[in-house]
């Protein structure tokens, strides 16, 4: 096999998936940009990912871009990077390089309007809120016991989508804005991670790990199910081999008809 990394798109109407990219480099978490192009990440560097090939995205100073990558509303590029200090959350655009000066480790993973959601490690694993325009401190939504991770928000904005195994283990919860009200939106054996609502508000797809998964390893038989915002109607959409990598950041195409997501082929067998 000449491959390890498949970047592929899935109508979500039909579930059909069709192939946008191979490439025998391991690449990471696509997001679809508005003009039809994906960023990944790999080898410590962010991409630009077409059905031509890969380009090298210059970051600057921030090296060791992880897969906690993505877009802010006015197109801007958000992204994690790894320093001596911890993974710190950094914005590229027009004008270069910015690093948010949010406490470290932080590592972004979904925007509203103002409004970013990060995983974070604040005396425990947590999730948090912050209004990046106006001078707000951070605000932490999850503070109770448990691994939280990969928020993002609904199409509305007034809801946070994540993971927690606060239950037990990894299960689909959501929260208002400011935390209250947060529960898992159903339960069961699997360990669910990294929900993603459509921006058109009708759809939410998770990455399903087999039951007795610890954290969200990559190179196993997992798979991408979809349900609607209460939590009714899920199905599996596929299997696919892969997990950490797959769909761990925003994914959705900008008309919420279709998500992008990588699978992978066993390193042993490029």
């Amino acid at each position: 096999m000449s491959w390890r990394s498949s970047l592929e798109v899935c109508d979500i109407a039909t579930g059909r998936t069709h192939v946008v990219l191979r490439s025998e480099r391991l690449i990471e978490a696509p997001n679809w940009h508005p003009d039809g192009w994906f960023l990944v990440n790999g080898e410590g560097r962010l991409w630009r990912a077409d059905a031509t090939g890969l380009t090298a995205i210059e970051t600057g100073s921030a090296e060791r871009c992880n897969n906690d990558h993505g877009f802010l509303p006015d197109g801007r590029i958000v992204f994690s990077a790894h320093d001596g200090t911890g993974a710190g959350m950094h914005v590229f655009g027009p004008v270069g390089l910015t690093t948010l000066p949010q406490p470290r480790p932080s590592w972004w993973h979904g925007a509203h309007g103002r409004h970013l959601a990060y995983a974070c490690v604040r005396g425990g694993d947590r999730v948090v809120r912050i209004a990046v325009h106006d001078g707000e401190t951070e605000t932490v939504l999850t503070d109770w016991a448990g691994h939280h991770d990969g928020p993002d928000f609904s199409a509305c904005g007034n809801w946070i989508w994540f993971n927690s195994d606060a239950t037990g283990h990894a299960q689909i919860w959501r929260m208002r804005l400011d935390g209250t009200d947060a529960a898992p939106v159903f339960r069961d054996e699997r360990v669910n991670w990294f929900p993603h609502p459509s921006p058109c508000g009708g759809h939410v797809i998770y990455l399903s790990y087999p039951p007795g998964t610890l954290g969200h390893p990559r190179d196993l038989d997992v798979s991408i199910w979809e349900m609607a915002p209460d939590g009714s109607g899920r199905r599996k959409l596929f299997d696919l081999f892969g997990g950490q990598g797959s769909i761990n950041v925003p994914c959705w195409s900008p008309d919420g008809r279709a998500f992008a997501f990588m699978r992978y082929a066993p390193a042993t067998d490029q």
